[in-house]
């Protein structure tokens, strides 16, 4: 059985699509976990219509926001019932087939810890921002191999709604995830992809809707994804999840990236970033990444024309 998790706040323009969307999957052995984080606007109207639905096995109202959505999954993991888990965000929605071709790519290798497809990534008036995409139609790739050469260079798991994943898998990793309130999703892969391997289906079959309540679009455009995957970085590297030449390469990636956004960054926010690239580059990457991070700073320059 898959247990589904909708956490949510003040998304009630979205809810019915997005409830429908699950009940209307071709796989049905599933049961539905709705948790409302203390929503100010309509939202328990809308959920409570669904108060009797057989799949519905839980709703759960906050007296308080919590104000991290990290506490909510790990709320709904510990009611789960499930072998497996889909953590289906509230704003989003999918194609009937998503949990059937996830589910059966899980289970034809009882290795595979986490599967997941591809994703639109869509404007409120549905128009397709850009589309996520696989060279293959479904492939197993080894959980560490899938870290160091998928999730540190571009992670392609960028919405929690494209993806179902074992629950013992769970029980096995730290609960670090959940002290980040702008990238824990980005810790959560990083240390369930250590469980086992990654079932990857190259259909697209999720809507990740793309709005100006959307926290990961926010936290780049203001710069704050950078302040928090920097130091991150370093604790991957001290707690042995990732290697030097991983850091270097993720650092440089990051580098690259911050340089391009520089000039659109709040300035007091830009100023921190590059004073946390300086930092970690001298004490954990050593000189030469201090210089070659200095040397993309002059080629990005030149190219900026700033």
């Amino acid at each position: 059985m898959i247990s589904i998790i909708i956490p949510n706040y003040n998304h009630a323009p979205y809810l019915n699509q997005r409830i429908n969307s699950i009940l209307n999957q071709t796989y049905k052995d599933f049961e539905v976990i709705i948790l409302d984080d203390c929503s100010t606007d309509n939202s328990r109207d809308i959920i409570e219509q669904y108060r009797n639905n057989e799949k519905v096995s839980t709703i759960i109202y906050n007296s308080a926001n919590s104000g991290n959505t990290f506490y909510q999954w790990d709320k709904g993991i510990q009611l789960a019932k499930g072998e497996y888990v889909w953590i289906a965000e509230s704003d989003d929605w999918c194609e009937p087939t998503l949990l059937e071709t996830i589910i059966t790519g899980l289970e034809n290798n009882k290795d595979a810890a986490l599967g997941y497809c591809q994703s639109y990534c869509v404007n409120d008036d549905n128009s397709i921002r850009f589309q996520s995409n696989h060279t293959k139609l479904e492939e197993y790739v080894d959980g560490k191999f899938f870290l160091k050469n998928f999730i540190l260079p571009r992670n392609p798991v960028f919405n929690a709604s494209m993806a179902v994943w074992k629950k013992e898998a769970y029980l096995k990793m730290s609960k670090d995830y959940i002290e980040y309130r702008r990238i824990g999703d980005y810790l959560f892969w990083v240390e369930l992809v250590n469980y086992g391997a990654v079932f990857i289906s190259g259909k697209l079959l999720n809507y990740f809707r793309m709005h100006d309540r959307n926290v990961s679009a926010n936290s780049f455009n203001s710069g704050t994804s950078f302040i928090d995957h920097i130091p991150l970085y370093k604790k991957l590297l001290e707690r042995k999840l990732i290697d030097k030449k991983d850091f270097r390469m993720a650092m440089k990636k990051s580098y690259m990236q911050f340089r391009l956004a520089e000039k659109k960054l709040p300035k007091e926010n830009a100023r921190i970033i590059r004073r946390l690239f300086s930092e970690h580059a001298k004490s954990i990457g050593g000189f030469k990444l201090y210089f070659y991070l200095k040397q993309i700073q002059l080629f990005s320059k030149k190219l900026l024309r700033v």
